[in-house]
């Protein structure tokens, strides 16, 4: 057999030793051409045709980057979300795409929790009043985030590996945990001992905290708006560490500016990195203005992060795409029509 050639363009890992240990010595791994920060339009030309595997972390694949592979026959996305390959443009010269769905499940899970609890037991709050130039008053502050765990529902929508750790560490503080996710079969909410909305307005109803564990589909983009948004108790959070198209960002400011909810927290925005002109709810936040003082917390797409998680990410990437080249037995294959 003809000695393949695997490429991961970003660079970003300090050499290849792991992957050649994974592959073998049927296949040459290869590394750089596309910093970070660039695109795939950056690679040697002559390094591309000799490509059988692609690594993708941060990269857009487009077809116009898919013409530059014409040996291309695996690619994989060094993560759970698949949304920037072009499956179609893959689907039509018969490329097979898979993911990494399972690293970062519990980095995720404790970065939602953490975020709802923050925000819930006004931690950012009492931290942002303390140190501004007049300190607030050495003394608790009244306001809608902060409620006992037991009192409060707690929703989750989409209960995959991500939304069932959030579930189990929700319910270990004591909140009334229910979920939404039309995919699962009966039975799921018994095996947790948590409830199940057969709606996703039936959930909004009951979700104090809400938090949000879907992919970026067709269906999940935008489905949480002004009106769904309205359907939340008063003085809800909403929690989103999934991807930032689920939620409409201005709807969730005029939310936050009428104080139908309490606060929020971002892991994901609809853009990133942010790019100008700002969402004006990203610009008030930079700005600090302080209507906003102790009600969002945004981190930069970071959930995931870990050196185990990044560690994770390397072994897991390189095994799947060893299985994919070397196997007939592929694994973590994403269909051209799965959404």
């Amino acid at each position: 057999m003809a000695r393949l050639t695997v490429l991961e363009p970003e660079g970003m890992y300090p050499d290849t030793l792991l992957e050649q240990e994974v592959f073998g010595p049927d296949v040459r791994m290869l590394q750089g051409g596309a910093p970070s920060t660039g695109t795939l339009d950056t690679i040697d030309p002559a390094v591309s045709a000799e490509v059988d595997g692609l690594l993708i972390f941060r990269h857009w694949l487009k077809p116009e980057h898919i013409a530059r592979f014409p040996r291309l026959k695996v690619v994989v996305r060094m993560g759970v979300g698949y949304d920037r390959l072009d499956r179609a443009a893959c689907a039509a010269r018969g490329i097979m795409v898979c993911n990494v769905p399972d690293y970062g499940t519990q980095e995720v899970a404790d970065h939602a929790m953490a975020l709802a609890l923050s925000l819930r037991r006004g931690i950012v709050l009492h931290h942002d009043l303390q140190r501004g130039p007049d300190p607030a008053p050495w003394r608790a502050i009244e306001t809608p985030l902060i409620t006992r765990a037991s009192e409060q529902g707690f929703g989750i929508i989409g209960l995959g590996r991500i939304g069932t750790a959030v579930a189990l560490r929700a319910k270990a503080f004591g909140y009334r945990v229910t979920f939404y996710d039309p995919n699962l079969p009966n039975g799921a909410d018994l095996a947790l001992g948590i409830k199940r909305a057969r709606t996703l307005e039936d959930l909004l109803a009951v979700s104090d905290t809400l938090s949000i564990h879907v992919p970026d589909m067709r269906s999940t983009r935008g489905m949480i708006g002004a009106r769904e948004l309205a359907l939340l108790p008063r003085g809800a959070v909403l929690i989103n560490t999934a991807r930032g198209t689920s939620v409409d960002i201005d709807a969730l400011e005029a939310a936050l500016r009428s104080d139908h909810l309490a606060g929020a927290g971002l892991d994901v925005i609809p853009v990133e990195p942010p790019v100008a002109p700002l969402p004006s709810l990203l610009a008030a936040y930079r700005a600090r203005e302080p209507w906003l003082a102790g009600r969002l917390v945004i981190t930069p797409h970071s959930a995931f992060w870990t050196p185990h998680a990044w560690a994770d990410i390397r072994r897991k990437s390189a095994e799947t795409m060893r299985d994919a080249l070397l196997t007939n037995r592929p694994s973590n294959v994403i269909r051209p029509d799965q959404d």
